[in-house]
């Protein structure tokens, strides 16, 4: 982008945007043809979480063990790392165009590889294929949307996309509950997403590549030719020029950081006092937005439904489209407030907020826990036969003291057959397999339980997994990247900006393999009060090393991070008087 950074659009911009494109429709065709690597980006990380309830059905193995769910879930996590970072040197080497092309490509691969999986091997392979697509696309479309698009329209149209993520979501779990009722169900959830890469990679075959890339590559007249299709006539020379102006500026930004390897360039970026306290506050950022536990919830929804007492599969997913939907309305929330309320106060009230409900979930899942349904001996051992018992229940010496959760905590060969009248009454603690659980459904008319109990408090687990993401979707799912794009300087906000986002795709890994091992091992109540925990050294972090960047200056910022950023009541000075000080260059 010709400023710089990202630039946020306001209420005034949406106007200008819709009257624009209305007139010049070739402006909105590009956008949303581009922004339909959003809608995969989100559809992509959002459908395996239904997807994953009926695979663990298909293949016994996937249902029993709780880390061979982990990797087929983060793979495509661990890809995003690997694209993004292919994603950098094809933008670079090849174009916007190309590189957006090649993500369409490794979308469709990773879709039919999966929808034709025959093991769950097969699946992990498919999953990293799409995950590098996912790298891919997550850089490469906004990129090619805000440097092919006219400046004053640029914020709405590059925050499109990232409402296409959210609706990307969403959509995956409408995707989900609209198959569950068809033959092969997880299959199609995973292949449909073949057809909207195949429609990207059909619509930009005829559009145009970047125009700054373009004349990065000097090929200037091609670039001019481009401009002269997003702008009126009497404003093309103008935008040359600041095109121009604005890559000469660029290159020598670059080439005062130098040329050498990886670790000289981390090793003078650490050096440089303003560039240090900048990567402390974007990574830190970006490291909290996934260690406050978003993306366990995104990757594991209807899983946790389950864990909150709902067993049916189709339940689970129903109920899971509320917290897509509110992750989309809290993106549209953040548009409208980013820039009236101010990044570090709007990220300070979002952390307060999920710190709260965490604590909620804690309570409202502890006493689910400790209020499980008991076991009834005659109904284990008798009712379904002793071969179909638990084995652990049987040789258990305080067999009398178990419910619910105690069954399901000893074995993942045991479940839990609910009774059909009331699901809270006693039930059967019973061997984990197709039979038993054909008998429990069918001739006793029972619920059956892998995964949560039944309980009382399931709708206010529901209530507070909501609140949950209404608090963290406007402040830390968004802000991270906003003050990324803003607290580091101009030479180095690539570099930087790269840096950071490999901590976010990172941190996100390592949740992503980690949350069903937690609930396992820590039961879910613990697992979230560990989030919750998360969730204060981030409130704490961020009030001592994240400074408001809303209305000021690079320089501003720049001069800022080099006095050293200070909260109430640690700085005595207004701030006023700190915006007032007379502003030096940074060395």
């Amino acid at each position: 982008m010709g400023e710089g950074a990202v630039h946020k659009a306001e209420g005034t911009e949406y106007m200008e945007c819709l009257t624009t494109t209305w007139k010049q429709p070739f402006i909105m065709r590009l956008a949303l043809s581009a922004g339909i690597g959003g809608l995969l980006f989100g559809y992509d990380t959002g459908v395996i979480s239904g997807a994953l309830l009926y695979i663990r059905d298909d293949f016994p193995t996937v249902d029993k063990k709780t880390v061979l769910q982990e990797v087929i879930v983060s793979m495509a996590v661990a890809g995003a790392i690997f694209g993004a970072a292919i994603g950098g040197w094809m933008n670079d080497r090849f174009g916007r165009k190309m590189s957006i092309l090649g993500a369409d490509i490794l979308f469709f691969i990773g879709a039919i590889v999966m929808a034709f999986a025959p093991g769950p091997g097969v699946i992990i392979v498919g999953r990293i294929f799409v995950g590098l697509g996912v790298g891919m696309a997550s850089m490469t479309a906004p990129l090619y949307i805000s440097e092919a698009s006219p400046a004053r329209i640029r914020g709405a149209l590059v925050s499109m996309n990232g409402l296409l993520i959210t609706g990307g979501q969403f959509l995956s779990y409408l995707i989900n509950l609209a198959f569950t009722r068809v033959d092969g169900t997880w299959r199609w959830m995973l292949g449909v997403a073949g057809l909207p890469a195949l429609v990207q990679f059909v619509l930009m075959l005829s559009l145009p590549e970047s125009p700054r890339w373009l004349y990065r590559k000097n090929k200037k007249e091609e670039a001019i030719d481009i401009l002269r299709k997003l702008y009126p006539e009497d404003e093309v020379d103008n935008e040359v020029e600041a095109l121009r102006a604005s890559i000469e500026n660029e290159i020598a930004q670059e080439s005062s950081i130098g040329d050498g390897n990886l670790f000289s360039k981390i090793g003078q970026a650490w050096g440089n006092v303003v560039v240090r306290r900048g990567l402390i506050a974007g990574v830190g950022l970006q490291v909290a937005q996934q260690f406050v536990g978003i993306n366990s919830v995104m990757y594991y929804s209807p899983t946790i439904v389950q864990l909150a007492g709902y067993a049916s599969n189709k339940t689970a997913l129903a109920l899971s489209l509320i917290t897509s939907g509110l992750n989309a309305v809290g993106t549209i929330i953040s548009i409208f407030f980013v820039d009236r309320t101010g990044r570090r106060k709007l990220l300070l009230l979002s952390l307060f907020g999920i710190i709260f409900w965490l604590l909620v979930l804690f309570a409202v899942f502890n006493l689910a826990a400790t209020h499980a349904p008991t076991v009834n001996k005659l109904d284990s051992t008798t009712k379904f036969g002793a071969n179909s018992t638990c084995p652990n229940y049987l040789t258990a010496s305080d067999a009398s003291t178990w419910n619910c959760m105690t069954c399901l905590k000893g074995s993942t060969d045991c479940a839990f057959c609910a009774s059909g009248g009331n699901h809270l009454q006693p039930g059967a603690c019973l061997a984990s397999n197709g039979g038993t659980k054909s008998s429990c459904k069918g001739k006793y008319g029972g619920e059956w339980f892998t995964r949560g109990c039944p309980s009382r408090f399931g709708f206010l687990a529901l209530v507070g997994l909501g609140l949950y993401i209404i608090s963290y979707a406007p402040g830390m799912g968004t802000l991270p990247w906003v003050i990324n794009s803003e607290i580091y300087p101009l030479r180095y906000r690539g570099f930087c900006g790269g840096i950071a986002a490999v901590a976010n795709w990172v941190s996100n890994l390592i949740v992503s393999m980690t949350f069903l091992s937690l609930t396992q091992a820590l039961g879910s109540a613990y697992t979230f009060l560990l989030f919750c925990a998360f969730a204060f050294l981030g409130l704490v972090f961020v009030y001592f090393n994240v400074p408001e960047t809303k209305g000021l200056k690079f320089e501003e910022v720049e001069k800022l991070l080099e006095r050293g950023f200070k909260p109430w009541p640690f700085n005595k000075a207004s701030d006023g008087e700190r915006n007032s000080l007379e502003m030096k260059p940074v060395k």
